[in-house]
């Protein structure tokens, strides 16, 4: 069983460029989509997310546009101030953000759709400057699986006192490309060659010469 929350410190002042965690994961997460299908969910290996688990999360999808954690690194914990599992995705966001997530969550399970966010959060007495970026790559599942999402949180700032909630600053869709999905289109399409398509019958009409008979002029006289 995956645990995210066995690794990692679980420190709360994050100084590295949050672009290097981001394209770790990405990176991970293509180097499991063989012939461009999305990767399986069973394919998910702590062990390749080594040094980016206490950032990385898993969601799935419970109704459209909601989604609630399955499983979360430690930094989850210290940002909300408890686990998150089993706690919806928007838990993170401030109420007036919420519903701008879940108007395209539903693309990221239902389109293969990569979704980047652009967090800030508040800030108050205890609550410092605390930026971050999230990305949602979704997952293949089975026909009885639940629809699901890995997730990573890169924040740059000291996470202070919790519970930290942020509002998106910007937000961009990326529509993967599958091969198989293509293919199937194709596949769909029954397009005719016009050498093999068959023209109207048209009856053959034999012709039949008329039968000439000669006649003498003795042969009339004899009438």
């Amino acid at each position: 069983m995956l645990d995210f929350g066995s690794f990692g410190k679980g420190g709360t002042d994050h100084k590295m460029p949050d672009s290097r965690v981001l394209q770790e994961v990405r990176a991970y997460w293509e180097a499991l989509r063989e012939h461009g299908r999305l990767p399986p969910r069973n394919a998910i290996d702590p062990r390749g997310l080594a040094s980016a688990l206490e950032q990385v999360f898993l969601i799935e999808r419970i109704a459209t546009g909601h989604a609630r954690f399955r499983l979360a690194g430690n930094l989850f914990h210290n940002i909300i101030g408890m686990d998150v599992r089993g706690m919806p995705l928007t838990t993170l966001l401030e109420p007036v953000a919420r519903q701008r997530l879940q108007s395209v969550l539903e693309e990221v399970f239902e389109s293969a759709t990569v979704l980047h966010l652009g967090l800030e959060a508040e800030r108050s007495i205890g609550r410092p400057a605390l930026r971050a970026r999230m990305m949602l790559l979704p997952l293949r599942a089975g026909a009885a699986e639940p629809l699901m999402a890995l997730g990573v949180l890169a924040i740059e700032g000291a996470v202070g006192r919790a519970p930290r909630r942020f509002h998106i600053s910007t937000l961009r869709s990326e529509v993967v490309f599958q091969s198989e999905v293509v293919s199937r289109i194709l596949r769909s399409s029954e397009i005719q060659t016009p050498g093999f398509v068959e023209g109207p019958v048209i009856p053959r009409i034999s012709k039949v010469r008329p039968k000439l008979r000669l006649v003498h002029s003795r042969d009339e006289s004899c009438k």
